[in-house]
């Protein structure tokens, strides 16, 4: 049988990603769909979920998909448009063998993209290369499927509320035009407190703003509602709500890491001695916070894949990234979902005083970068890690490189890595004061410079 070859940018890291119509067609969705049902078969599965975000592409996308996991015989339920997190808990509510999410999460409108698990793990690194070897030798089951839908997403919402724990509050939701909206409705019917929500309506063109709460300038509305409206605190989404964002009660970004930190003491509470898992960008204030509270931290790679990964081996109730995903086992299933953290939030600052801001007030005074990201060629990017990387170890330099390079400095450190997901560096300085810094920001120019690389500029 004739194979099916991908642009070779479409199989990342963790998931599937190109741009609609150029590197990602609906003949690569039915090959996805094909080689991943042929894959599942053969390890003994059959039942797919598969969802969709609200992009423009994403309806023809999974109708794709689902065309190829019937061909290989795989039975389909069609759970429809939703957030990513919301067809990770079908895999597990349906007991399904596996799920697939039409996604393109944070990208452009123009962008989409497929997420994958097989049983209740993360399918990605030499499982998405495997799937691409399978496609191009044509190698695939044949079969006949059966085709079923399941509207599940006011199982989803009750789930998230069982034994809700927070009091009540007046609260901003930020859905982004993203596949968020229609769960926070029904979310914030059920809740008590008073809720404003933005742009709920799904948009795959995104026409306010751009659906990534990572980004400040992303969170421009959200702040001023929050102001205006006098609420405690406000929560942003990205575009399939596997992240979250948030601001305190003065409009004041908490970022991932803080968020982690105010998340971990109710788990640690109930919990007491267990694993807290935080990524490599994360401020060391987290780590020490963990610690102080009677956890152990636990520093890995970024990416959500690699992250769930993790929280399995270790067993830990709870991991995050400074990105937004965060990973709840307590009471959930292990994956990251942007709305339950929000619903966590609301129980921890219920728990710890009932004042986000005052949450943010306490917080040690670090200062810190934001995450600067800067273009680098796929061919370049991690070659200059690499680059780096043997410099450092040149000069004795104290480095964690379990992702990229985290140099640790007596006043401080700064993290070079190349995103799994874009052609990008990224790149991030935290420090005790503004003179320990300015050094270390010079210190990561330098060493860009010595690899080709433009520095980046300090905006603070």
């Amino acid at each position: 049988m004739a194979g099916h070859n991908f642009h070779p940018s479409l199989l990342r890291a963790y998931d599937i990603r190109g741009i609609v119509g150029d590197t990602l067609t609906e003949a690569d969705a039915t090959a996805v769909g094909r080689s991943f049902g042929t894959m599942l078969r053969r390890a003994g599965g059959r039942t797919v979920c598969l969802g969709r975000d609200g992009r423009v592409s994403s309806r023809g996308l999974a109708n794709a998909v689902a065309g190829g996991l019937l061909a290989a015989g795989c039975d389909v339920i069609d759970i429809g448009l939703g957030p990513s997190p919301m067809l990770y808990f079908s895999v597990f509510e349906l007991r399904a063998d596996a799920g697939l999410m039409v996604t393109g999460s944070h990208n452009p409108p123009d962008w989409n993209g497929i997420k994958m698990m097989l049983n209740s793990g993360p399918f990605h690194g030499a499982d998405i290369q495997a799937l691409g070897t399978v496609a191009a030798a044509g190698d695939w089951e044949t079969g006949s499927g059966s085709a079923g839908t399941d509207d599940i997403m006011d199982r989803y919402v009750e789930a998230m509320l069982a034994g809700f724990r927070g009091s009540t509050f007046t609260i901003a939701w930020d859905c982004g035009n993203g596949a968020a909206g229609p769960v926070v409705e029904r979310l914030t019917r059920l809740l008590p407190g008073t809720h404003h929500l933005l742009f709920a309506d799904v948009d795959g063109r995104f026409p306010n703003h751009h659906p990534d709460p990572t980004v400040e300038a992303n969170l421009a509305d959200l702040k001023r509602v929050v102001i205006e409206q006098g609420c405690d605190f406000g929560v942003a989404f990205d575009g399939d709500a596997d992240r979250i964002g948030a601001v305190d009660g003065q409009g004041r970004v908490v970022w991932g890491d803080e968020l982690l930190g105010i998340l971990a003491e109710p788990v640690l509470q109930e919990l007491p001695g267990s694993t807290i898992i935080g990524d490599i960008k994360a401020s060391q204030a987290l780590f020490d916070r963990i610690a102080a509270l009677g956890g152990v931290p636990d520093m890995w790679k970024s990416g959500h894949s690699l992250m769930k990964a993790r929280l399995l081996e270790r067993g830990a109730p709870l991991a995050g990234e400074m990105s937004g995903h965060i990973f709840f086992a307590h009471r959930w299933h292990g994956v990251d979902d942007g709305i339950l953290a929000a619903v966590r939030l609301i129980e921890a600052v219920t728990a710890l005083g009932g004042s986000l801001t005052a949450l943010k007030d306490a917080m040690p005074a670090m200062i810190n970068t934001p995450e600067y990201r800067f273009p680098c060629p796929e061919t370049r990017k991690f070659a200059v890690v690499a680059e780096v990387l043997a410099r450092l170890k040149d000069e004795g330099a104290r480095v964690n490189e379990i992702d990229g390079a985290r140099v640790m400095r007596a006043d401080g450190w700064w993290l070079l890595r190349a995103s799994n997901t874009q052609d990008v560096l990224t790149a991030r300085v935290e420090a005790k004061d503004a003179i320990a810094l300015a050094r270390l920001l010079a210190e990561l120019n330098d060493q860009l410079a010595l690899s080709g690389v433009e520095p980046v500029a300090n905006s603070h």
